[in-house]
């Protein structure tokens, strides 16, 4: 057995859209690394330094992260089963393992779909897009246009004196018959 502990740079693609880890920023790695019949066992942490956005009101987010892993890399002269090399399994070649892809399965992973500042950020206004925490009672008054020719029977139209004459008129024409 051998224990590793490292800080090595994030390769690129190291998250999703909104957040992930930057290209370069320092990865802790503090793993062990297990010689065992099938293999060779990795497992430990990943501490990360995750950036990103808010996914309601786009406010920067950074935060750390510790990931735990654990993958079992197999030796390549050992016979697999068919469905187990499917699986894209890992293999130890010329006495090396690639550990990028089980780190990057490991952080991805943990990362929320869908970040946010604080569980009950309002976000942004959809109709302005003005931040709805620095504007409490904001608000859009939204009037269906298949409405809005009725509008003017109650008084509630955008310009009430243009949809009184149609009233008057349809009032008139029933008291003349």
């Amino acid at each position: 057995m051998r224990t590793v502990e490292e800080h090595v740079p994030a390769p690129k693609d190291f998250g999703v859209a909104l957040i992930g880890v930057q290209e370069g920023s320092e990865m802790e790695l503090d793993l062990r690394f297990e010689a065992v019949h099938e293999g060779i066992l990795v497992s430990g942490t990943v501490d990360v330094e995750v950036k990103g956005e808010c996914g309601r009101c786009l406010d920067p987010l950074r935060y750390g992260s510790s990931v735990d892993v654990q993958e079992l890399f197999y030796y390549d002269n050992q016979e697999l089963a068919e469905d187990e090399e499917e699986d894209a399994l890992r293999v130890v070649e010329n006495d090396t393992v690639n550990l990028e892809p089980v780190l990057r399965d490991a952080v991805v992973t943990t990362l929320p779909f869908q970040p946010v500042c604080r569980e009950d950020c309002q976000g942004l206004c959809a109709e302005c897009g003005v931040r709805l925490e620095d504007n409490p009672g904001h608000q859009h008054e939204v009037l269906d246009p298949r409405w809005a020719s009725l509008a003017g029977l109650t008084g509630t139209a955008a310009d009430p004196q243009a949809a009184k004459p149609e009233a008057k008129t349809v009032l008139d024409e029933r008291e003349e018959s």
